[in-house]
C-alpha cells in the first residue's frame, strides 16, 4: 500500500514539474535572438503645401504630375533624411488655415518671407526675388509712370499685392488693382485685354514669357526686391531646424544648383539662388 502512495505522489510530482517547464517555455523571450516587438516611432513626413499654379516653383506637369523647383527640392531633401513627402495643392490665400489646421506643416512655393518676418518660424532664405510688371509686347506700355490709369492684377494674397499697396506713388496712379486666384486666369485676361499688365514674381513672369515667346516684356523697374525661404507654422522650430539644416547642406554641396538648372528652361533665374553664392 506504500508503495502504491509513494508511485502516486511520484507521478503527481512529475506532470507539475512538466506543466511548469511547458508554461516557462510558452513564455516570450526578450534575448537577443527574439524580434523586437516594441512599435518604433512614426516615421517623420514633411506636408508641403503649394501653388499649383506658380511655375517654376510649383505647377502640374503635362502628364498631370505635380512638379516645379521648390516641390523637387522638398522631395530631395526628404529623400536625404528618410521621410516621407506629401505636395498639397492649396489655394494661396487659404494658406494661413491649412498651416494653422495641420492639413500642411510647410509651405514652401515661391513664399516670400521679406515683409513677413514674424508671421512664420522661417527657413534661411533661399532664392533672391524681384516683384515686376509684365505688359503684352505691343501696348506701347515700357515704364511704370506709363501704368497711370491702367488696370493691373495681382494674385490675391500674394507678394505683388503687398508691393503695390506699398508703393503708394503707383498705387495712386493706377485705375484698378484686379486680384485674381492665380496668375495662369491673370494672363488669360491680360491676352484678352481685361487687364493691361500684371504685378508678378520674376520667376512667374520669365515662365510665362518662355511660354509665349514674343507675346510679353518686363519693364525694367522692378516694384520690389524679397527674398524667398520655408515658412513653418510659428513657433514649430523643431521641424524647421531639420529642414534648415539638411537645406544648407544641399546648397553647401551643389544640390541645389544640379535641381535649379533643370527649370532654367522653365523661368528659373540661377543667380537668385542665394545660398549658393
Amino acid at each position: 500500500m506504500k508503495k502504491l502512495i509513494s508511485l502516486a505522489l511520484a507521478l503527481v510530482l512529475s506532470l507539475s514539474l512538466i506543466a511548469c517547464g511547458a508554461k516557462q517555455d510558452d513564455t516570450p523571450q526578450t534575448g537577443a535572438d527574439t524580434p523586437d516587438t516594441t512599435q518604433t516611432a512614426e516615421k517623420q513626413k514633411l506636408i508641403v503645401g503649394f501653388d499649383a499654379e506658380f511655375p517654376p516653383f510649383g505647377f502640374i506637369a503635362a502628364d498631370g504630375s505635380y512638379d516645379g523647383f521648390d516641390l523637387a527640392m522638398a522631395e530631395e531633401l526628404c529623400s536625404r533624411l528618410g521621410w516621407d513627402f506629401e505636395a498639397v495643392p492649396i489655394v494661396w490665400d487659404s494658406k494661413d488655415a491649412e498651416l494653422a489646421a495641420g492639413t500642411i506643416n510647410c509651405i514652401w512655393n515661391g513664399f516670400t518671407y521679406t515683409g513677413r518676418e514674424n508671421d512664420y518660424t522661417w527657413s534661411d532664405p533661399y532664392v533672391d526675388n524681384s516683384i515686376v510688371m509684365v505688359v503684352k509686347a505691343d501696348s506701347g506700355i515700357s515704364s511704370l509712370a506709363d501704368l497711370a490709369g491702367k488696370s493691373v492684377m495681382a494674385q490675391a494674397a500674394s507678394s505683388a499685392v503687398d508691393a503695390i499697396n506699398a508703393n503708394e506713388s503707383l498705387k495712386s496712379s493706377l485705375k484698378e488693382v484686379v486680384e485674381l486666384a492665380d496668375y495662369n486666369t491673370g494672363f488669360m485676361e491680360l491676352r484678352q485685354g481685361s487687364v493691361d499688365a500684371i504685378a508678378a514674381d520674376l520667376g512667374v513672369a520669365k515662365f510665362q514669357i518662355a511660354s509665349n515667346e514674343g507675346d510679353y516684356v518686363i519693364l525694367d523697374e522692378p516694384i520690389s526686391t524679397e527674398q524667398y525661404a520655408i515658412g513653418f507654422l510659428k513657433g514649430n522650430t523643431e521641424l524647421r531646424d531639420a529642414v534648415n539644416a539638411e537645406l544648407l547642406k544641399m546648397a553647401e554641396d551643389g544640390t541645389m544648383l544640379s535641381i535649379a538648372e533643370k527649370y532654367v528652361d522653365q523661368g528659373l533665374v540661377i543667380d537668385s539662388l542665394c545660398l549658393v553664392k
